[in-house]
């Protein structure tokens, strides 16, 4: 494994340090025999658009229902990840237009998460034998446990120039959870997101297959400077700790020589190409406002 430092330094007649801070946000398929809030029942390997039900499709007069075993699970969870779990949740609706989120919006949790103010410990180690690493342990702040449903799956038809949904996926229950940005190097988001996953396999909460995208990772990575505002960029959707390792060292190498040459990180939304590169998707400063709003039909009591 290629690792970087912990601190990146400028060299010159003034040192500048620059110390990455990286968070993440993992969305973790639940194990429930039905959806989060229908009776229809999910199988990856289902014929495209033949386990929905009529609320994941948003047709008009459907009402949620609550499953029950996806709340005991996000419970659970908390407790693994020695969470506070409160009294009372709620969820809101988080409104955005996408054609794989057909109501308009996703029913999640924002102020009044399932659980919050936990912690994970974990060891940060590295594969290559030949390396002169010394282990580590790490605790990682997780800031809050949120329950939501998944959305569709676009397939893109390049052939044919058109794009095509699969709504199986729609309403599934996921778990995001939230770190603080403590997380100091790849190989740390590496090593916590692996044994996360385990952790939350042997307990029976999720499949975590990634490459089924059961296991999903947005990345937050930042440099801090000694003279510099921290300004934090943000990576959708990988799915795979390759893909989650290639990613962090890309964008803090990128990072960094923006920063070498005297420029300004922008506050942006990024992917990752077929080489492993981070690519501008859009700026945060043009992102939709979510207009969140209590879900009616749910009410937190």
């Amino acid at each position: 494994m290629r690792l970087w430092n912990k601190l990146f330094c400028v060299p010159g007649e003034t040192t500048v340090k620059y110390l990455p801070l990286i968070g993440l946000e993992i969305h973790a398929q639940i194990m429930t025999r039905t959806k989060l809030f229908s009776g229809a029942t999910f199988d990856d390997d289902a014929r495209t658009n033949t386990s929905v039900a009529l609320f994941d499709m948003a047709i008009p007069g459907t009402l949620p229902v609550l499953n029950k075993a996806a709340v005991m699970k996000g419970i659970t969870a908390g407790l693994l990840l020695n969470c506070t779990i409160p009294e009372r949740c709620q969820f809101v609706r988080k409104h955005y237009f996408y054609a794989d989120m057909p109501a308009g919006y996703q029913i999640t949790q924002q102020n009044h998460p399932i659980a919050h103010s936990g912690f994970f410990e974990y060891y940060v180690h590295c594969n290559d034998e030949a390396s002169s690493f010394i282990p580590y342990r790490k605790c990682v702040d997780i800031l809050r446990i949120q329950l939501e449903h998944d959305s569709g799956r676009t397939i893109h038809d390049f052939s044919n120039n058109r794009s095509l949904i699969d709504f199986n996926r729609a309403g599934v229950a996921l778990l995001e959870i939230v770190t603080s940005p403590t997380m100091n190097s790849a190989l740390e988001a590496y090593c916590f997101i692996e044994q996360l996953r385990l952790t939350l396999i042997e307990n029976g909460l999720c499949e975590g297959e990634m490459q089924k995208a059961q296991f999903r990772v947005d990345v937050n990575i930042s440099l801090g400077g000694d003279d510099t505002e921290v300004v934090r960029t943000e990576i959708k959707n990988l799915n795979s700790l390759c893909m989650v390792y290639t990613a962090v060292n890309s964008e803090l190498g990128r990072q960094y020589e923006i920063l070498r040459a005297g420029g300004t990180v922008l506050n942006e939304t990024r992917t990752v190409d077929r080489y492993g590169n981070t690519i501008a998707m859009r700026e945060k400063e043009i992102e939709m406002d979510y207009r969140f709003m209590p879900e009616p039909n749910l009410p937190p009591d």
